[in-house]
C-alpha cells in the first residue's frame, strides 16, 4: 500500500499531483495550497505529494520517513494550538532556504494554514514570492478564503470534496481491515469525515460516548433537564479529549526524556527541566483545544440528529445519519413538528458561533438545550 492509497474519493485531485511531480512535468510549481472540508483528506493529500516529491511514494524509505516526518528534506508545521506563531513560520521560512540533501526537492508542509494571523502570513509571502529553485511549499487550509489574498495569488490550489460514505466505508475495509456494516455505519455517522469515521470504527469507547451524547439530548424535555444534560455533553466531550491525548502526551514525553539521553522514570537534571515544562504547557494548550474540538463534534452529532428528526417528519426519503436509532428518531418525529426542530438546529448553530466567540462551553450547551427543549415538548418521549 502507498500514500496515495490512504486517500478516497479524490480521484482527480490525485492525478493532478501525481502529474506534477514527474521530472520535467509543466504541472509543476513551487507553492501549492490543498483546500477542502474537514476530513476530505488534506493532510493526508499533502504527504503523499511530499513522498512523491522526494523519492516515490510507492518507494517504501520514502515513505516511512515521510510518515515519520524524518525525511532530511522534509519540513512540516503542523499545531494544535489556535494560532500558527510568527516565530515558527520564521523558522519554517530559515529552513527553506536550504537545498535538498538527498531528494531532489526540499519539501515544506503547513497543516491548517489558515491559522496564521495576516502579520505571520507576511513572513510567509516574502518566502512564496522569492523561493529557492528546488523548494515547494505545501499549504492546508479548509478554503482557499482563509487566506490572505496576497498568498492565494501565489499558489496552485487543488480542491477537494466530501468523499461519499461509500469511498470511505471502502478505506477503511481496505486500509484497516474492518468488517463492511462497522466500516459503512461509522462512514455515515462521521458524516464522511475520514479521520472521526476510522475513530469510531476502530474505538469502540468513541461509539458509546456518541451513542450518549445523542440519548442526552434525545431525553432532554425541560429547562432543568437541559442544564443538567450540558453538563454531561462537557464532561463527555472532556472524556473523549482525554482519551485521544493522554497516551500522545505520554509518548510525546518518553521520546523527549529519550532524546536528552534520560532513561525513564530518571530524574529531570535542572539544566534540562525548561525543556520538559515548556512540552508539558504546550500539551496543556492542545488538552484545552482538545477539549474544544470535541464539544465541537458533539455539536455536528446533534445536528445530525436534529436533521434527521427534520428528514422524517418532511418524508424526504433520504439516508439517515443515524440510522442505527430510527426506531428513537421516528417516534421524536411524531412527538414534535417540523419547525420545532428548524428552531433546534439554529440552536445549535447558535451554540458553535458563541463558543468560537469565547463563551464558556457549558453556558453556550445549555442555552442551546434550554432552547430546544422549549421549543420541544419532550424531545425522543410520545406526544
Amino acid at each position: 500500500m502507498t500514500a496515495w492509497d490512504e486517500l478516497t474519493g479524490q480521484d482527480d485531485a490525485i492525478a493532478l499531483l501525481r502529474d506534477a511531480a514527474r521530472e520535467g512535468s509543466e504541472a509543476m510549481t513551487h507553492s501549492w495550497l490543498i483546500t477542502g472540508p474537514p476530513g476530505s483528506g488534506r493532510s493526508n493529500l499533502a504527504y503523499a505529494f511530499a513522498a512523491e516529491l522526494l523519492g516515490g511514494a510507492d518507494d517504501a524509505r520514502t515513505a516511512a520517513q515521510v510518515a515519520a516526518r524524518s525525511h532530511p528534506d522534509l519540513a512540516v508545521l503542523a499545531t494544535d494550538r489556535v494560532i500558527i506563531s510568527i516565530d515558527e513560520v520564521r523558522h519554517l521560512v530559515s529552513q527553506s532556504q536550504f537545498s535538498p540533501s538527498v531528494a531532489a526537492y526540499r519539501v515544506i508542509v503547513i497543516e491548517d494554514a489558515d491559522r496564521m494571523t495576516e502579520r505571520t502570513s507576511n513572513v510567509l509571502l516574502k518566502a512564496l514570492e522569492e523561493p529557492p529553485p528546488r523548494t515547494v511549499w505545501i499549504l492546508c487550509a479548509p478554503n482557499a478564503a482563509d487566506l490572505i489574498p496576497t498568498i492565494r495569488s501565489r499558489v496552485r490550489t487543488v480542491r477537494l470534496r466530501v468523499p461519499t460514505v461509500a469511498d470511505v466505508a471502502a478505506l477503511l475495509e481496505r486500509r484497516d481491515g474492518v468488517p463492511t456494516p462497522l466500516a459503512e455505519r461509522a462512514a455515515r455517522e462521521a458524516q464522511s469525515h475520514i479521520g472521526m469515521a476510522h475513530r469510531l470504527a476502530t474505538d469502540q469507547d468513541a461509539r458509546e460516548r456518541r451513542a450518549r451524547s445523542l440519548e442526552i439530548a434525545l431525553a432532554v424535555g425541560s429547562v432543568s433537564q437541559a442544564v443538567l444534560a450540558a453538563e454531561r455533553l462537557v464532561a463527555l466531550a472532556t472524556d473523549d479529549a482525554k482519551a485521544l491525548t493522554i497516551e500522545r502526551d505520554q509518548l510525546e514525553r518518553e521520546a523527549a526524556l529519550r532524546s536528552l539521553g534520560i532513561e525513564p522514570g530518571g530524574t529531570v537534571p535542572p539544566a534540562l527541566r525548561a525543556q520538559i515544562k515548556a512540552l508539558e504547557e504546550d500539551q496543556k494548550r492542545r488538552a484545552t483545544r482538545s477539549v474544544r474540538d470535541g464539544i465541537d463534534r458533539v455539536l455536528v452529532d446533534l445536528t445530525s440528529l436534529y436533521r434527521d428528526v427534520l428528514t422524517l417528519q418532511l418524508g424526504a426519503g433520504v439516508e439517515l445519519v443515524n440510522e442505527a436509532i430510527r426506531e428513537r428518531l421516528e417516534q421524536t418525529a411524531r412527538a414534535s413538528r417540523p419547525e420545532q426542530m428548524l428552531a433546534a438546529l439554529d440552536a445549535v448553530a447558535t451554540a458553535r458561533r458563541r463558543i468560537e466567540g469565547n463563551m464558556p462551553p457549558a453556558m453556550a450547551l445549555e442555552a442551546m438545550l434550554i432552547t430546544a427543549s422549549g421549543r420541544v415538548p419532550a424531545l425522543g418521549s410520545p406526544a
